[in-house]
């Protein structure tokens, strides 16, 4: 169950102020006015998760944007950059410096 929202921050706010029309221009000091909120709630850290969980693609939760989200559900070897093809990659007479 979501016990933790009856803590939050954000409820007796105006719901609006958490789902912007767009997450730039105008409405970027929306976006920064929902994260100040959610910096000092004490479920800060359930509402993100049950964000990442549930795949929220919209809106500020847990103090973060939807592109911040999608930054952390990324996997960890998808942040890392390639350092180039893998051996098993390259043809076996490349390797061998000849035809």
């Amino acid at each position: 169950m979501l016990d933790w929202t009856r803590r939050a921050a954000c409820l007796d706010l105006d719901p609006e102020l958490f789902f912007p029309i767009s997450m730039e221009g105008p409405s970027h000091s929306q976006v920064e006015r929902a994260k100040r909120v959610c910096g000092d709630c004490p479920v800060r850290e359930p509402c993100l998760r049950y964000a990442l969980d549930t795949g929220q693609a919209y809106g500020v939760w847990g103090g973060t944007d939807p592109a911040q989200r999608r930054e952390l559900a990324l996997p960890a070897d998808a942040l890392t950059p390639t350092a180039g093809p893998r051996r098993e990659n390259v043809p076996a007479r490349s390797l061998r410096g000849g035809r």
